[in-house]
């Protein structure tokens, strides 16, 4: 959180990667009416207004609550990775072919989704500037919900390829084009 994994995202589609974020698919699913219908019977009707989630009430439940977060994530993962196949699946008709499929996964190594990948890059940052990042965001509780997550540290060791995002975008777009060259040689 707060580590620009977005910011690096989009640099990596102008690199000539295709990109999916994770986030976003969870967004998605998360507006099918029938998960809304299972979040509602599991969280209370304070988590959805007229069928939509609200997803400031839906944190404030599930992070508060080990169980609940996991009943969450068994109802939601499945779902993400059915995506992403999908995802990966309708690339090889894709016009030029891209260099790389890229997906963001934020709890990447804490969902076990590594697997699923052929290599992973891990985007760290200074500590102080990922939470003014992203209490900028209104990410409310900031330390609480990374004491949740990997450290930078442990999800660094984890990754064959880390980019310190420690400068300009310019200047992270220039790192990560590195590392798409070194994983297309």
């Amino acid at each position: 959180m707060g580590a620009g994994k977005s910011t690096a995202l989009r640099a990596l589609n102008r690199l000539g990667c295709a990109v999916l974020s994770a986030d976003e698919v969870v967004h998605q699913i998360q507006a099918e009416p029938e998960v809304v219908g299972e979040m509602v019977a599991k969280f209370g009707p304070s988590v959805a207004t007229e069928g939509v989630l609200d997803r400031q009430a839906l944190a404030t439940a599930v992070f508060s609550d080990p169980a609940g977060r996991q009943w969450m994530e068994e109802l939601i993962w499945p779902r993400v990775g059915q995506r992403i196949q999908e995802w990966q699946s309708g690339l090889g008709a894709s016009t030029p072919k891209p260099l790389l499929a890229v997906v963001e996964v934020p709890l990447l190594f804490e969902s076990g989704m590594e697997t699923v990948f052929d290599t992973t890059i891990c985007v760290v940052t200074d500590e102080d500037v990922r939470a003014q990042r992203a209490a900028s965001r209104g990410h409310a509780a900031v330390d609480e919900r990374a004491a949740r997550q990997f450290s930078q540290a442990d999800k660094a060791s984890r990754a064959e390829w880390t980019v310190l995002n420690d400068g300009s975008e310019v200047e992270l777009e220039s790192k990560l084009s590195e590392v798409v060259a070194g994983i297309t040689a």
